[in-house]
């Protein structure tokens, strides 16, 4: 257990931006019941096993907003970044219709361990970017899926997620971004922004920091293209509802 369960791009950039993708990835370490955790491929290329597009999206946001992006590198199935230490949903034994066979047996030691080799050196990184500067924004990027199984369609194109705790800077996002003719937007849709002890909670409302939760629904996201297309157009209204903040 020695790989780093993160990568960070731009660490040196100047902005006050911190771009944070916390389900980038569907890898499952070898550590972890040999690399598979008993679902089919096709599944672990779904939304359940990881933000699809997103990672994409979060880096070449980051790239234009002249700031800093840190990328899990784990599963979200294996645990989830996203979710406090106490969270039931930590580890997932069944989503969205699929039932995860490597979780199922899982217990509070092998929560501990997963916790310790990914969950806790993952949320430490981002805290010391974070911390590099004092008026740090955190700007998280997420997507969710059109459909979930036997569910109505989702129409928005963006949800903007955020917490009553602070939700100065998506607030003014949503109204730029309902200003554009052609989206669907969602204000905390599909879910809810507020989840104690996420990454949010932890790393930007517990600390007073300005931020936001951008989920795009990953059908629009599906290419480099597209992923570049959707940061070319949110890093500008991104920067006017902050600096409509001041």
């Amino acid at each position: 257990m020695t790989e780093t369960p993160y990568h960070i791009l731009g660490q040196n950039r100047p902005g006050r931006w911190l771009v944070t993708c916390d389900h980038a990835t569907n890898r499952v370490p070898e550590w972890v019941n040999g690399g598979d955790l008993g679902i089919a491929p096709q599944d672990m290329a779904r939304h359940i096993a990881y933000d699809v597009g997103a990672v994409g999206l979060a880096a070449a946001l980051a790239e234009r907003l002249d700031s800093p992006c840190i990328l899990s590198d784990f599963s979200r199935l294996v645990i989830d970044p996203n979710r406090g230490e106490d969270d039931p949903t930590l580890l997932m034994k069944l989503y969205d219709g699929t039932i995860i066979p490597a979780n199922r047996h899982a217990d509070a030691a092998e929560a501990e361990r997963r916790l310790n080799a990914l969950h806790r050196p993952y949320h430490a990184a981002l805290e010391s970017l974070a911390a590099r500067r004092p008026d740090t924004v955190i700007c998280a990027v997420h997507s969710f899926t059109p459909c979930l199984r036997g569910r109505a369609p989702r129409p928005w194109h963006v949800g903007i997620l955020h917490s009553h705790r602070d939700s100065r800077l998506s607030l003014r996002l949503i109204d730029l971004l309902r200003a554009e003719p052609d989206l669907c937007i969602g204000d905390n849709e599909p879910y809810s922004g507020h989840l104690p002890g996420d990454s949010i909670d932890r790393h930007a409302l517990a600390q007073g920091r300005h931020n936001t939760l951008i989920e795009l629904r990953n059908d629009l996201i599906a290419t480099p293209a597209d992923q570049s297309a959707w940061a070319a157009r949110l890093a500008p209204l991104l920067t006017k509802a902050l600096d409509d903040l001041a």
